[in-house]
């Protein structure tokens, strides 16, 4: 069994910031050489997510809207008034939203619909540098 493990680097905006992950996410699977497994990404904090979406600016604006409905950036949260730093709708986003997604991978490609992308979100309420690890498992036909 192989098993590839990386790392995706990202500069975001935050306040649901959201970035197509998906072609990193296809290196990775080429880099790791695995035909049929499990491909599995994950944001390392607790103010960002993973997802799919059509990527295109009506649907983006869309989810936006919904994550500001359920979890308005200007509600007073308990998270704000223990630490100050304004950032508690960010937690409740990516509570919500999830750190991680796993995809399978067959014939050495993400199991992906024709306009379904893979999305990080960045809910923080300032900039960030991000760090998502990848990590391909499985084999490769020539095993």
């Amino acid at each position: 069994m192989i098993v590839h493990n990386g790392k995706i680097s990202l500069s975001t905006q935050g306040f649901s910031d959201c970035r197509d992950i998906t072609p990193l996410l296809v290196d990775h699977v080429r880099e790791s050489g695995v035909t049929q497994g499990l491909l599995t990404v994950m944001i390392s904090g607790s103010t960002g997510a993973v997802t799919t979406i059509e990527f295109e600016s009506g649907a983006i604006s869309d989810l936006k809207e919904a994550l500001e409905a359920i979890a308005p950036t200007d509600k007073e949260y308990a998270h704000n008034l223990r630490w100050g730093d304004g950032n508690g709708f960010s937690h409740v986003r990516a509570a919500l939203m999830k750190p991680a997604l796993s995809i399978p991978v067959v014939e050495g490609k993400l199991c992906l619909g024709t306009w379904q992308q893979v999305v990080f979100l960045d809910f923080d309420n300032r900039p960030r540098q991000r760090s998502l690890v990848v990590q391909v498992m499985g084999k490769s036909d020539r095993e």
